[in-house]
């Protein structure tokens, strides 16, 4: 099979009737599509979901906007940074066929839905807990995305790990026929993961921000040297944070990684997860326990790990156009309990 040609620029769709038009002929030339979600500002760890989606896919299009209905008011709706001109750059560089970048009418032609996909328990620890609206928002824009690219295959961050699994779980449940794709943080040689609000941090508060990832490794180097009480391996992690001058800890939990719900025993395939605050950035991470870190530095392509299964291939052609998406929907099945530590596919 062959893939689309990419452009040095990929093709900018604004509108609708543009990417309808564009995934028309992708599709009417038989090949699959990768979509890639994101609110722009792209960097190294958007461009390893890129990687992903050329893996996956034959045709590989990025969206980018900034997505009001996943911001509580007083957040950083309005400063979220953007760089548009730039970010087609690095698309186009690393194989991007085309870019979706959509004005906030252009995506809720009527006004902001009136209905929204609630994350239900999954929604209730980490985030949610003190975001309580973000999900709700992040859902109902990537399953309307769903429904203009139909896409074989979408691809998502580990760092994001709630929204992951949230998205996974939406496709399962919903019957959406598509492949979700998790892929592995990727990191600063200090550990810090990779993310666009990082611009956002002040040098000393840049300085302090690795102590997360930091605190959360030195807590599954202390899980794989025996410590399986969750309490304790939670209470470390704090500990390390409070000594952290000009850090708030917003969360520290540890959950399984089918419902998102907190554990008192800590085994294999469990994430251990924090938000913090440095100034005004608010910052996330994770870590699964299992016996390797996550790969690093940034420049090196992500990767997703197997654990339980081989990889299925690349999703094909004609075989599993978007009109017809049984083929998509088999992929996922087939992925159902390998990669990543994470349940409901490969990662």
């Amino acid at each position: 099979m062959t893939a689309s040609p990419s452009p040095e620029v990929p093709v900018l769709l604004r509108t609708r009737r543009e990417l309808r038009a564009h995934l028309d002929q992708v599709r009417a030339a038989g090949r699959s599509i990768g979509l890639v979600p994101t609110m722009g500002y792209l960097h190294e760890g958007h461009l390893s979901l890129v990687d992903r989606a050329l893996e996956e896919a034959d045709h590989a299009l990025l969206s980018i906007f900034v997505n009001p209905l996943q911001f509580a008011p007083g957040e950083d709706l309005d400063r979220y940074p953007r760089d548009l001109e730039g970010d087609l750059r690095k698309a186009g560089a690393r194989g991007v066929h085309a870019v979706f970048a959509p004005s906030r009418e252009e995506m809720y032609p009527g006004g902001e839905p009136v209905l929204r996909i609630s994350p239900g328990p999954m929604g209730t620890h980490l985030c949610g807990r003190s975001r309580p609206t973000h999900f709700p928002g992040v859902l109902t824009v990537v399953c309307r995305l769903f429904g203009l690219v139909r896409p074989q295959v979408a691809v998502f961050g580990r760092k994001d790990l709630q929204q992951s699994l949230l998205v996974r779980r939406m496709v399962r449940d919903l019957e959406l026929g598509v492949a979700v794709e998790v892929v592995a943080p990727v990191r600063e040689s200090d550990g810090l993961a990779l993310s666009s609000r990082n611009a956002y941090l002040a040098p000393e508060d840049r300085a302090r921000a690795p102590e997360l990832q930091r605190a959360l490794e030195a807590a599954r180097q202390r899980w794989q040297a025996g410590e399986t009480d969750a309490r304790r391996l939670v209470e470390g992690v704090r500990a390390h944070l409070d000594g952290v001058e000009g850090l708030e800890v917003d969360y520290v939990e540890l959950v399984d990684t089918d419902l998102l719900q907190p554990v008192e025993e800590a085994r294999e395939g469990h994430a251990l997860a924090g938000a913090i605050h440095l100034g005004p950035t608010r910052l996330i991470d994770n870590v699964l326990l299992r016996p390797e870190p996550d790969p690093r530095p940034a420049g090196a392509h992500a990767r997703s790990d197997e654990v339980s299964e081989q990889r299925s291939g690349r999703v094909g052609g004609a075989e599993a156009r978007s009109g017809d998406d049984s083929g998509a929907r088999s992929v996922d099945v087939a992925r159902a309990h390998a990669g990543e530590g994470l349940p409901g596919g490969r990662g």
